[in-house]
C-alpha cells in the first residue's frame, strides 16, 4: 500500500499541488481507493467525514483529465446540497491549480443564468446539486454525451433528501460509457440498490466500521429534564473560551436554531455567533461560513443542513443540543469536530423523549455514548406543563410506533363512556344478586307486559 503520493506516480503539476495544499501523506480511504480510480475500476468508497475522500477522488480525476478539452464538461459530480458542492469546488480548485482545467459547481438558491453563461463558456469539471443539473439540461443548456467520470459523493444524504428520482433521471441522460464511484459515510441498504444500478463490477473501499465515529472525537451524553436546563448546561460549558474555542450548536428545527442563536447573541453579542439553516438565504449561509473558517466567529447554530458538507478546521466541540433523528446524522453532526487527525469534542443532551432515539444511534454506532453527571451548581429547572405533555405524546408515538397495539397512557380518559359503562354493568349485577329485589326472586321485568 502506497505510503506517500510519490508512489501514486502523479505528475509534477498535482504533487506541487498536494505539497502546497498542506497534506503530508494520504489518508487511508486515499491510499485504498486511488490506486484502483486511477486504473479505470468503478468504486464504491465507505468513509467517514473528515477522511480525505473528496481528495481520493479529485486527484484521479484531475491526473486523467489533464487539460482542458472542448467546451462541454468530461467529468460529474453530483453532491446533495450546496455548501457540499462549494467545499467540493474549493478543493477540486487547490488541487488542480497548476492545471488549466475549467472547474464550477452548479446548485440551487441563485437564479441559474449566471450558472448557465459560465457552463457556455466551457467546462471541463461540473460539480452539481441533482436538482439544477436536471433544470439546466432540460433547458438545454448543458451537454452531456462528453462526461466519461461520473461521481455521486454523500449518497446517504442523497437518500435522506429523496433525490433518487432525479439520480435516476440523470442516470438515463449521460452516457452509458463512463467511469462510476459511489462515496458514502453509511450503506444502508437504499445505498447499496442505488450503487447496483449503475456500479459495474465496482472495487469496495471501507476504511472503517459503517457509521463508526472518528476515533479523534470525544464522545458524552448528558440526561436532561427539558430545553431549559439544556440552556443552563450548554452556558456552563461555554465559560471556558479557551477550551471551547470554535463550536457548532446542532438543532433539530429551524425555530430551536433561531431561538438558540438570539439567546447566544444575548450573552455573547452579534459579532460572536452565526446561524444558517433552509430558511438562509444563500449568501447568508456562505457568508456565515466562511467567518466561522477563518476564525471571525466563535459560534455556529446549524441544523442538519450543515451536518454534512461542512469542512472547517479545528472546530474544537460540537453540542447536539437535539438529538437527531436520522440517527446517520449523529455521525455526521460529530465528524464536523476531530478531522484532519486531530482531536475534538461532541456533547450530546438527551431528555426522556429523545432517549429510544439514542439508544438507536447507539445501536447503528455499535459503541455506548459515555455519559456525565450535569455538574454541580447547573441549575435544573422545573419542567413545564406544556412540555411535560408534549414529551408525553411523543413517547407515547414512539411506544405506539414499536407497538400497534398499544393506546396510550391516557387513552381511558379519552373514552368518556368507559367508566359509565362499567357503573352499569355493575349495578346490574348487583340487582340480580340482592336477595331483597324483585329481580333476584323472579327474574327481570319483561317489557311489554305491563298493566293497561
Amino acid at each position: 500500500m502506497s505510503k506517500t503520493f510519490e508512489d501514486f506516480q502523479f505528475n509534477r503539476q498535482i504533487l506541487n499541488a498536494i505539497e502546497e495544499s498542506g497534506y503530508t501523506t494520504p489518508t487511508l480511504i486515499q491510499q485504498k481507493a486511488i490506486t484502483p480510480i486511477l486504473s479505470g475500476n468503478d468504486l464504491m468508497g465507505i468513509a467517514q467525514t473528515g477522511t480525505g475522500k473528496t481528495a481520493a477522488y479529485v486527484l484521479p480525476m484531475v491526473m486523467k483529465l489533464k487539460y482542458a478539452q472542448g467546451n462541454d464538461p468530461r467529468a460529474l459530480i453530483l453532491v446533495p446540497t450546496r455548501e457540499l458542492a462549494l467545499q467540493v469546488l474549493e478543493a477540486t480548485q487547490i488541487l488542480a491549480k497548476y492545471t488549466d482545467l475549467r472547474i464550477t459547481a452548479i446548485f440551487g438558491g441563485l437564479g441559474p443564468k449566471t450558472q448557465i453563461e459560465t457552463i457556455k463558456n466551457g467546462v471541463d469539471v461540473l460539480i452539481a446539486t441533482p436538482g439544477r443539473f436536471m433544470e439546466i439540461y432540460l433547458k438545454g443548456d448543458l451537454v452531456v454525451k462528453h462526461l466519461n467520470y461520473f461521481v455521486i459523493d454523500e449518497a446517504d444524504k442523497m437518500m435522506d433528501m429523496g433525490f433518487i428520482p432525479q439520480i435516476h433521471k440523470i442516470l438515463e441522460v449521460i452516457p452509458r460509457k463512463r467511469q462510476n464511484l459511489l462515496f458514502s459515510a453509511t450503506m444502508s441498504q437504499r445505498v447499496e440498490n442505488l450503487a447496483g444500478d449503475f456500479l459495474k463490477f465496482p472495487t469496495k473501499v471501507e476504511v472503517t466500521q459503517q457509521a463508526t465515529p472518528a476515533e479523534t472525537v470525544t464522545q458524552v451524553l448528558y440526561y436532561v429534564p427539558n430545553i431549559k436546563t439544556k440552556v443552563n448546561l450548554m452556558m456552563h460549558l461555554l465559560q471556558n473560551q479557551e477550551e471551547v474555542s470554535k463550536l457548532i450548536v446542532f438543532c433539530k428545527t429551524k425555530t430551536t436554531a433561531d431561538s438558540i442563536s438570539k439567546y447566544l447573541v444575548r450573552q455573547y453579542g452579534e459579532e460572536q455567533v452565526r446561524v444558517i439553516h433552509a430558511n438562509k438565504g444563500q449568501n447568508s449561509r456562505i457568508n456565515a461560513i466562511n467567518q466561522f473558517k477563518n476564525d471571525d466567529i466563535r459560534i455556529l447554530v446549524a441544523t442538519d443542513v450543515a451536518a454534512r458538507g461542512l469542512d472547517v478546521s479545528d472546530v474544537s466541540h460540537v453540542i447536539n443540543f437535539d438529538v437527531p433523528l436520522i440517527y446517520e446524522d449523529y455521525v455526521h453532526r460529530i465528524g464536523r469536530t476531530g478531522r484532519a487527525n486531530k482531536t475534538g469534542d461532541a456533547i450530546t443532551f438527551c431528555t426522556d423523549a429523545e432517549k429510544m432515539h439514542i439508544e438507536k444511534i447507539q445501536k447503528l454506532i455499535r459503541q455506548q455514548i459515555p455519559v456525565a453527571d450535569i455538574p454541580s451548581g447547573i441549575k435544573v429547572a422545573e419542567t413545564p406543563y406544556d412540555e411535560r405533555q408534549t414529551m408525553a405524546r411523543e413517547i407515547d408515538e414512539q411506544k405506539r410506533k414499536a407497538d400497534p397495539t398499544f393506546k396510550g397512557a391516557f387513552h381511558e380518559k379519552k373514552n368518556p363512556f368507559a367508566k359509565k359503562a362499567e357503573k352499569t354493568k355493575k349495578e346490574q349485577k348487583r340487582s340480580y344478586t340482592d336477595p331483597k329485589s324483585k329481580e333476584a326472586r323472579f327474574g327481570p321485568k319483561k317489557k311489554g307486559k305491563g298493566k293497561r
